[in-house]
């Protein structure tokens, strides 16, 4: 009877936990400044599995960075359409994660592994994003909308207080009209909209505000009023149409496979933008490298140890004692914990060194995952 009694207070408990895992969403907003671009991480925190929505190939970097840091497993990049301002990251996601690679399959783009048509869904852990075909941008528009249609990925068919022009890959004013009318603003009037870009500082919007103030299809705008804007903008050809669009139909693939991977040491950066290296690498090329501590003297010799062999140089000393340190091998930075490591990593950076790491979470890592540390004598 107890036990039975047991049983009925977890299926209880895991029925609430259910319920409130639902709609639990950890949501990053994402920004490119030179292309003015918004990229959108979503993940669902119960099972750590995530999807990132228009990445910029500059930034993928920072990206996975972010996706790693936080301990999420990337289960799809994915395009809202084939972008003429910037390539994007999705190739270089694949190859690193081994995530599929999300966009319209009418844009006929290779590498493509889940090609995308409306009515469809992308799922990630407990939660998903429904697909909508929002063509009038380009012929393959698709917008993301949340499983509880809080927030919507609009990309370039709506901005906040406009929308992508309509004058290149088979857009049309017209199938842009009623794609913003019939799969947008149809959503909820809460429903946050998040676009793909902005150049205003503009972050977020909702299908009320923009069905009230949009100036080209809000208020008492009728479709003729809106062709008539998009077919006379007279807009500029994008500056970096020539290469966006040949390398978004490789989804982001290089031409030659040389990505940005460092000759010397398989570096890692974070978040905060820094090359860092783990423990475990160093500690099987010691002899290859020079390992610089920027503790100060009292914890040079003080009972937290070093790691033998180590150059020691106060973070106070760095800049006066460069011409001491070795040009013929790589540098790689430590102190405690990796804080005052990462600024010394950043100055040496900006004083010419090419091959130069901060050890990522210092000697207290180093000693956690089991390397020796030696004692002043």
């Amino acid at each position: 009877m107890i036990i039975e009694y047991l049983k009925l207070l977890m299926a209880r408990h895991q029925i609430a936990r259910d319920a409130a895992g639902a709609g639990s969403l950890l949501f990053r907003q994402l920004w490119d400044a030179e292309t003015g671009t918004f990229t959108y991480l979503l993940a669902d925190p119960f099972s750590s599995e995530s999807v990132l929505i228009d990445p910029v190939f500059e930034r993928h970097s920072r990206d996975l960075a972010l996706i790693n840091e936080l301990g999420l497993r990337l289960v799809a990049s994915i395009d809202t359409h084939v972008h003429a301002d910037h390539v994007t990251g999705s190739w270089c996601l694949h190859a690193a994660t081994g995530c599929s690679i999300a966009l319209a399959a009418v844009a006929g783009a290779d590498f493509v592994s889940q090609p995308l048509a409306h009515g469809d869904s992308i799922v990630f852990g407990r939660r998903s994003l429904s697909v909508r075909a929002t063509p009038g941008h380009t012929e393959g528009c698709l917008t993301y909308v949340l499983d509880d249609a809080s927030m919507a990925f609009t990309g370039d068919a709506l901005l906040i207080r406009g929308c992508g022009r309509c004058d290149f890959q088979q857009g049309s004013a017209e199938a842009l009209w009623h794609s913003i009318h019939q799969q947008i603003l149809s959503l909820p009037q809460h429903c946050l909209l998040y676009p793909g870009h902005d150049y205003e500082g503009r972050s977020v919007t909702s299908v009320a505000e923009e069905a009230r103030f949009n100036p080209r299809f809000g208020g008492a705008a009728r479709e003729q009023d809106f062709i008539g804007t998009m077919d006379n903008l007279q807009l500029p050809h994008p500056r970096r149409i020539d290469v966006a669009l040949p390398g978004n139909l490789r989804s982001g693939r290089p031409l030659e496979e040389s990505e940005s991977k460092s000759d010397w040491a398989p570096l890692q950066r974070s978040y905060a933008g820094l090359d860092e290296i783990t423990p475990d690498w160093v500690a099987g090329h010691l002899d290859a490298i020079t390992l610089l501590d920027v503790r100060s003297y009292e914890e040079w010799l003080g009972p937290d140890g070093r790691v033998a062999g180590s150059l020691h140089l106060p973070l106070p000393d760095l800049m006066q004692s460069l011409e001491t340190l070795p040009r013929d091998r790589p540098v790689v930075v430590t102190c405690y914990a990796g804080s005052r490591s990462a600024l010394a990593t950043q100055q040496l950076q900006r004083n010419g060194l090419k091959q130069v790491a901060n050890l990522r979470g210092g000697l207290q890592r180093w000693a956690a995952e089991g390397y020796p540390l030696e004692l002043p004598k």
